[in-house]
């Protein structure tokens, strides 16, 4: 666990309080509360008797101080995380003994994801099996000792498949199979929740690192990054150890190559000192452009960073791919290109230019530096998470909770940029894929989440994971904070820019409704729930009427859009108006129901109809006669004619929607 620093004390004169709520305790509770965050005292004491209570500013203090605490906490772990991660590329950098450098970053792993053990196997070719190498808080003998054949058990899958494999309960988990002797190991052990993942060296897998607990458990997608990340430490590790090894073996074998050695040894040495101001870089909270500035300066070229995109990238894509298959630095043509990845995903690539011959060492050096690039996006992408986090929880409580503070609300959302004083516009959107469910759809609506919470940074808004989908809160174009965004004509403008601005995000269909203004959120939580309410109602609509993709607001849609946000049986009120015909047609293969529409849309004019269907005007007629006699001789009053041309607009729409 991280260490608790305690604060620096305030210097200067104390400025008295102020405002309605003063007396010993008001005074006092803020100095009260600073002095246990100072001293990093534990959240029991904030509540304990004796300290300022009863008043509201002293509730106010407490509640602030441990939201502090909270935020203090949260920053100090991320700080370990990054730390223990810093501290074994350090390792690495020194070059130390194999052993020491692999049990420190188990150890690491083990802390960091807060199991009660962690463990290591390293791949045996010549017995195609794999074996354990390092264990940390293991307990039985037994299990130490265990070897794995390919293919069995969790740890024998992940270096068969090269994939991560994690269970909440390994024994009851039927996807592995299971062995005598592994089961035998485990249960001494007596471990229950597993996450594994493999130690690779290219598309080769040397082994696996493992992370256990001896209870049931759920290991989250940043763990298993985090656990991946220790992984390519301790590959790098194992590779750095196996190149030291190859050069002593040169060095006793080939005294003639002498000047080569002392090559290959000054290029280690160099590698080692990359390695080691790339770790600085990191630990100044430098970006990734100062990563691709340090390596162009070493490897006396020009390094960029490129993100992958579908719609092009400055990096070349097939590349990219080939380099993130084969673990390695690529060449193509007069530059090389090492992919930047973390956990199996593609984070972006660097790219050298102007080099046509790299050698080995240097190669190296850019393949290190991808992944020390991989760690700054991973902390990058931690720290944005948590701020779309924030929105969302600003955003739930404008939701659910209308008897909120509406000053409170107003601090919480200024602090990121969003001011809830001026015109807001409640959205639901939704994504429109045959993604299906599972696994599947859970991806789809985190990539609409992370797409619309970037979206509600840049537009000063807030942003929320809701019912299948996504709400936004955004300010109005023209609005204060949206000024730099050019006008959307009200909410109808607004939600087909964010349809087409998601859209292209996802890089899948989106569809957007859209609520009326709301003037005030902070002062009227309950405006926000009943607007958010009538987005759901606008979205609903549009996907019924199959206008997928597409943005609207609840007004533009007028009578047809209220008739069926209001949830009426559509269907049965087709089937009620449009029965008679629809079952004629069914049965004898005719098409009045195309002539009624051809009718109704030539302004009941027989004449013109007949033109539409390239018909003679008496089979119009005779068609015309037997929907009176189908629909009754009222058909054509104009109440009923309005029933049946919605009817017939409601039928066709259905029946595109089918399609």
């Amino acid at each position: 666990m991280p260490e608790h620093h305690a604060a620096e004390p305030a210097t200067g004169p104390a400025e008295p309080a102020t405002g309605p709520d003063t007396g010993p305790d008001a005074g006092s509770a803020p100095l009260t509360f600073l002095e246990l965050l100072a001293r990093g005292a534990p959240a029991e004491e904030y509540e304990r008797p004796g300290r300022p209570n009863g008043s509201p500013a002293a509730d106010r203090a407490r509640m602030l101080a441990l939201r502090v605490r909270s935020e203090l906490e949260g920053r100090r772990r991320r700080e370990a995380e990054l730390t223990a991660l810093f501290a074994t590329a350090h390792d690495l950098a020194g070059v130390r003994e194999l052993d020491d450098v692999l049990r420190a970053i188990v150890q690491r792993a083990r802390s960091l994801l807060g199991t009660e053990a962690a463990y290591m196997t390293i791949n045996d070719p010549e017995a195609g099996d794999t074996y354990m190498r390092v264990t940390e808080g293991s307990v039985s003998a037994r299990f130490q000792q265990l070897r794995l054949g390919m293919g069995e058990g969790l740890g024998g899958l992940v270096a068969q498949t090269a994939r991560p494999y994690v269970t909440d309960d390994y024994m009851r988990d039927e996807r592995f199979l299971h062995t005598r002797n592994i089961d035998s190991g485990v249960g001494d052990e007596g471990l229950v929740a597993i996450l594994g993942v493999p130690l690779m060296l290219g598309r080769e897998v040397i082994g696996v690192l493992f992370a256990a607990d001896r209870r049931p458990r759920v290991f989250d997608r940043e763990q298993v990054a985090l656990l991946a990340s220790f992984a390519a430490h301790a590959a790098v590790a194992i590779d750095t150890a196996r190149l030291l090894a190859e050069t002593r073996e040169a060095m006793a074998e080939l005294e003639a190559a002498n000047a080569i050695i002392r090559d290959r040894s000054a290029a280690i040495e160099r590698s080692s000192e990359v390695h080691d101001r790339l770790a600085e870089l990191v630990l100044r909270g430098k970006d990734v452009d100062d990563v691709a500035a340090a390596v162009s300066e070493v490897l006396d070229g020009e390094v960029e960073f490129a993100e992958i995109t579908d719609g092009g990238a400055s990096a070349p894509v097939r590349a990219v791919e080939r380099s993130r298959r084969d673990g390695h630095a690529v060449r193509d043509g007069d530059s090389w290109v090492a992919a930047v990845s973390a956990g199996g995903e593609l984070l972006g690539a660097l790219v050298l230019r102007g080099h046509r011959g790299l050698d080995p060492m240097d190669q190296r050096t850019l393949e290190r530096a991808a992944m020390v690039t991989s760690l700054l996006l991973l902390a990058r992408r931690s720290a944005s998470e948590a701020e779309q986090r924030v929105r969302g929880e600003i955003l739930d409580d404008l939701l659910d909770a209308a008897d909120r503070d509406p000053r409170l609300l107003r601090e919480r959302a200024a602090r990121l940029g969003a001011d809830l004083d001026v015109p807001h516009v409640v959205l639901a959107a939704r994504l429109d894929t045959e993604g299906g469910a599972g696994r599947q759809e859970a991806t789809d609506r985190q990539r609409l989440w992370s797409a619309a919470s970037h979206l509600a940074a840049t537009r000063h808004g807030l942003a929320a994971a809701r019912a299948g989908g996504t709400v936004l809160l955004l300010p109005l174009a023209g609005e204060e904070g949206s000024a730099e965004h050019e006008p959307s004509e009200g909410p109808g403008g607004t939600a087909r820019q964010v349809a087409a601005q998601l859209g292209a995000a996802v890089h899948a269909p989106v569809t957007v409704g859209a609520s009326p203004p709301v003037p005030t959120p902070a002062a009227d939580p309950a405006a926000v729930a009943a607007a958010c309410d009538e987005a759901r109602r606008c979205l609903d609509t549009l996907r019924l009427l199959g206008r997928f993709g597409e943005g609207a607001a609840s007004g533009e849609l007028g009578f047809l859009g209220l008739l069926l946000a209001d949830g009426r049986d559509v269907e049965g009120f087709v089937h009620r108006t449009l029965g008679p015909l629809l079952e004629y047609d069914g049965r004898r293969g005719t098409d009045l129901v195309g002539t009624l529409e051809a009718y109704f849309a030539s302004g009941s004019s027989p004449a013109r109809t007949k033109d539409v269907l390239h018909v003679h005007v008496n089979t119009v007629a005779q068609r015309l006669e037997r929907v009176g006699r189908l629909l009754g001789s009222d058909w054509q009053c104009p109440d009923r004619a309005l029933e049946v041309q919605l009817a017939l607009r409601l039928h066709r729409m259905s029946v595109a929607v089918t399609r």
